[in-house]
């Protein structure tokens, strides 16, 4: 009996011993990787940012009375900087996105205005604040970066412009009124997601053209000669290049969404 008893109590050792090894020898498996869902560029946004700008004005005098252009068509030249901010939504589907925006820029954008046929009068012009509203339809080459077109209408303020001659030594003797002119714009950009680095920061850079609607301004005497009307006008029309960039927070309401790149 105690033979059969140590028999057995030995089979089941090697049993166990056999057991181990195949475990240990039993190869090791990797688990596999479940993707991150892509986030949504759906929802509303706010951002704020600045760039620079660099404006023409096409100009010449003429007669009110006849219409007849009394100088030669002259190209006056601005530029400066601005700080923007602006707001929006987008919508997107599949690799597309669309949405519409407004912004507001606060402007510095100036320079010399010398209207041909005034005798070497010149003043400096300035750009002091312009707006925007408009929208965009972009397309995804990346989850993460975003290229788009906009398009839409804007309205700019230019401050009155004194005119002196520059060696006289006396006061301004003529005023070009200043206004607001409306237009339109177009531009090109593209945005990235920086939100491996704070969740919902985006990077937006923007080129925009934008073009103002031909105005006709009267060229008064100036308070410091009396003031009055000279009979002459100017024709202006307005042409802006600029280049913008914003950190843009986006509010997603969307869920994650199914892209094919």
């Amino acid at each position: 009996m105690k033979k059969v008893v140590l028999a057995l109590t030995a089979v089941v050792a090697m049993t166990g011993v056999a057991s181990a090894a195949d475990l240990a020898a039993r190869p090791y498996t990797k688990a596999p990787v479940v993707a991150a869902p892509l986030p949504s560029w759906t929802g509303c946004y706010l951002g704020a940012g600045g760039g620079a700008a660099m404006t023409n004005n096409d100009n010449n005098l003429f007669d009110p009375l006849t219409g007849l252009a009394l100088t030669n068509n002259a190209t006056s030249g601005a530029r400066g900087w601005f700080g923007t901010v602006q707001g929006g939504c987008d919508y997107q589907f599949q690799n597309w996105v669309v949405g519409a925006f407004a912004d507001y820029d606060f402007m510095d954008v100036h320079g010399d205005l010398a209207p041909s046929g005034l005798g070497g009068f010149v003043g400096s012009q300035k750009q002091d604040w312009q707006w925007a509203v408009g929208a965009r339809v972009g397309y995804l080459i990346l989850p993460q970066l975003l290229t788009y077109v906009s398009g839409g209408y804007t309205q700019a303020h230019w401050k009155d412009t004194d005119l002196s001659f520059p060696i006289a030594g006396f006061g301004s003797t003529f005023t070009v009124p200043g206004g607001t002119k409306g237009g339109w714009f177009i531009g090109a950009g593209d945005e990235y997601a920086l939100t491996s680095f704070v969740p919902g920061l985006f990077w937006k850079t923007e080129y925009r053209y934008s073009e103002f609607d031909r105005v006709n301004v009267p060229v008064n005497f100036s308070a410091a000669v009396g003031g009055g009307a000279t009979g002459v006008s100017m024709t202006e029309k307005f042409r802006e290049h600029s280049v913008r960039s914003e950190l843009v927070y986006r509010f997603n309401w969307g869920g994650p969404v199914v892209a094919k790149y």
